[in-house]
């Protein structure tokens, strides 16, 4: 077989795979083990304006460095008294109404990196800033826990770094029926013919992987085709793609890890605008996937988690907007099962800055640990590497 033709069915196949033994294992494979806990990231792309987001509209340094670009008490959602919301984020602000919403302020990692490709790459993989992985953080949970190809799900033309494991791997896929005409390709039969001629191990490596992919391709396929949601999502692409997310979970695929993402929030210039219309996207569609899960009674078993890759600088620019920050706020949304309802924590210390930042308050691979330790019920050093203190976030019973 030729190499461009491996790479080019490989890059059909973002399923990794266990090889040996799991092929012709029959649907049994894809049921859902249990009824267990399973998890949303909805990844915020670009830097979003945490202050902007979650604001200390009590702190006079607040006004004092954003100027016209601050927003103010009576503008804002009231969270509580010292801390409100963006006024496009209805949504959110009813789920800290009901409980079911904990804002975790300036969360980062010492000597933090203003770049966006290599800030993405420490969150995504779990690292500290002087450490370069090429494994993230969720494809080594999928390496410790043997599953379905599909086990983990990311709504993209692409994969994220933190789906990629050592031996296992997410899918990537922008809905089922168009990841199940992908899988279908002509050059399978090709790569079949050729099972016992050149590249003999590449070849049955490459074609188990692809009829793994076609046989998950159906299983997703066939369990949601005749689910549709219940709410009405927005038409935006993230609300397509939470949609996609709710209609997968309502249907019982087994999978247990999503990922999604929103892009847009690099904003330097004229800010106001763009951030207020993205978090709006944001905040419809995870009502919507938020008021599914609770009328199909699946939130209490879901947590949504929503991050960004650094926060912005502290002052405003001269161009309306705000430039590559450190620490930002991280927020996290399920039902019953949060130990801190609300802000776990107080607002970042505007008068404590380094080089005009925040210092992070919470290292953000504390929040994976408890995550994984509280929500996936899973040894976080197996997964971080290290032994990382978790934080009580969660009340499991």
């Amino acid at each position: 077989m030729l190499r461009r033709d491996f790479i080019r069915l490989s890059s059909l196949a973002t399923a990794s795979i266990s090889v040996p033994g799991f092929l012709h294992q029959g649907q049994q494979l894809f049921a859902r083990k249990d009824n267990g806990k399973r998890i949303i990231i909805i990844q915020l792309t670009g830097g979003n304006d945490g202050l902007n987001t979650i604001i200390p509209y009590a702190d006079d340094q607040y006004f004092n460095a954003r100027g016209r670009l601050a927003i103010h008490q009576k503008d804002a959602l009231r969270g509580n008294d010292l801390l409100g919301f963006h006024p496009a984020l209805n949504g959110l602000r009813s789920f800290y109404d009901q409980g079911w919403l904990t804002v975790i302020n300036s969360v980062g990692y010492p000597e933090p990196n203003l770049s966006h490709f290599r800030s993405m790459d420490i969150w995504n993989t779990g690292s500290s800033s002087r450490d370069y992985w090429n494994t993230g953080w969720l494809g080594r949970y999928l390496d410790n826990h043997p599953g379905t190809p599909h086990e983990a799900v990311q709504v993209d033309q692409s994969l994220s770094l933190a789906l990629k494991g050592g031996s296992r791997q997410g899918f990537a896929l922008r809905n089922p029926a168009s990841l199940k005409r992908a899988a279908r390709s002509p050059f399978l039969d090709a790569v079949t013919s050729h099972h016992q001629q050149h590249d003999e191990e590449m070849a049955t490596y490459l074609y188990q992987t692809l009829a793994s992919t076609q046989e998950s391709a159906a299983w997703l396929v066939e369990k949601s085709r005749h689910q549709t949601a219940t709410a009405s999502y927005p038409a935006s692409q993230l609300g397509r793609d939470l949609k996609v997310i709710a209609e997968l979970i309502t249907a019982d695929t087994g999978t247990s890890v999503f990922y999604a993402s929103q892009t847009g929030y690099d904003t330097h210039v004229n800010q106001s605008g763009r951030q207020d219309r993205l978090l709006r996207q944001y905040d419809e569609a995870v009502s919507s996937l938020v008021q599914d899960l609770k009328q199909h009674d699946l939130l209490r078993d879901t947590l949504i988690l929503t991050f960004s890759e650094f926060g912005r600088r502290v002052n405003a620019n001269g161009s309306g907007g705000t430039d590559h920050g450190t620490a930002n706020a991280l927020w996290m949304i399920t039902d019953g099962h949060l130990q801190t309802p609300g802000f776990f924590n107080p607002p970042a210390d505007l008068n404590r800055l380094v080089d005009g930042n925040l210092i992070h308050q919470v290292d953000f691979r504390s929040v994976y640990a408890s995550v994984i330790q509280d929500w996936l019920d899973t040894d976080p050093s197996t997964i971080l590497l290290a032994d990382v203190p978790s934080l009580p976030l969660f009340q499991m019973s």
